[in-house]
């Protein structure tokens, strides 16, 4: 140990955190990339929300459909666009309500001619339909549930809004 000189002791200089600089940097990045992501994320809800009203009818006019076989008689299943909360209902021909769904209100169910659809119990409909369901988003997809004469119901993309 003789002759050995101890060497001095020079802490490491460690930072210990994050300048403003790239603070801000970061931010920035973030905000362009919400910006980008933020307009997609509202038409996926929009889409959603019309999966949903449509499959919300197609189940609806199932039910009616098995509702008139069951009871043999006429089974009605109307729905309303302008009061809140938007209601899709299936009534027996003594006005008894059978059965109600409720829909989102962003949604519009628009008809190709009437409001209503008689569903019959020989397996039929008195007329055959097609519904647009529309969301207040115009960048949503709209989807169309149509029932033939022979009471098949047809949940798809498609329609005008």
């Amino acid at each position: 140990m003789i002759g050995i000189k101890p060497e001095k002791f020079q802490p490491l200089s460690v930072s210990q955190g994050f300048t403003l600089i790239e603070l801000m940097v970061t931010i920035a990045v973030l905000a362009i990339i919400v910006s980008i992501a933020a307009p997609n994320i509202s038409t996926q809800l929009a889409n959603q929300r019309v999966k949903s009203t449509a499959a919300t009818l197609e189940n609806a006019l199932k039910e009616a459909r098995a509702e008139s076989i069951s009871r043999r008689q006429n089974v009605t299943v109307t729905y309303s666009n302008g009061s809140a909360p938007k209601m899709i209902t299936i009534t027996a021909p003594n006005s008894i309500t059978i059965a109600s769904y409720n829909y989102n209100a962003k949604n519009t169910i628009k008809p190709d001619t009437a409001l209503t659809i008689v569903f019959e119990p020989s397996k039929r409909v008195t007329m055959a339909r097609a519904y647009t369901v529309c969301d207040s988003d115009t960048k949503a997809t709209p989807h169309q549930v149509e029932v033939n004469n022979v009471a098949n119901i047809i949940n798809k993309t498609g329609g005008t809004c």
